[in-house]
């Protein structure tokens, strides 16, 4: 599973990148390979989450179902923040479900873009841990 273990890290350090360090609103007319461009971020952000799964559905030595546990969930929560922040900007019906979701994804914007490169820093220096 060396292809989903480079793709975790290579995506769990683009999206903290992206939490941590761009802007909150995206711009349309962005150069298309900055990381300000609202479409590269829902792609990085589809791209995290869906590698997020896979993490946690790949087996792990002799734990069948859950493989690494912390790069999974970090993929998880910083790709679901990207796609849902372009959905937030997108959308036309306002509903307050979706107005809450978008609050506490501003709130706790850096610490999951932290916590993403963690999990990239530490699932590249110390890969055969198991729930690491």
């Amino acid at each position: 599973m060396l292809p989903v273990y480079s793709l975790s890290i290579l995506l769990n350090g683009l999206a903290g990148f992206i939490l941590i360090f761009g802007k909150e609103e995206a711009e349309t007319g962005a150069l298309a390979l900055s990381f300000n461009n609202e479409t590269i971020r829902l792609i990085i952000g589809v791209l995290a989450f869906v590698t997020g799964i896979l993490k946690i559905l790949s087996p792990m030595k002799s734990i069948l179902v859950v493989g690494d546990l912390f790069p999974a969930l970090a993929g998880l929560a910083g790709g679901f923040m990207l796609a849902f922040e372009f959905y937030i900007r997108r959308k036309t019906v306002h509903s307050l479900p979706a107005e809450q979701i978008g609050e506490l994804i501003r709130k706790y914007r850096k610490i999951t873009g932290l916590s993403c490169i963690t999990a990239a820093a530490l699932h590249l220096f110390f890969y055969p841990i198991i729930f690491l």
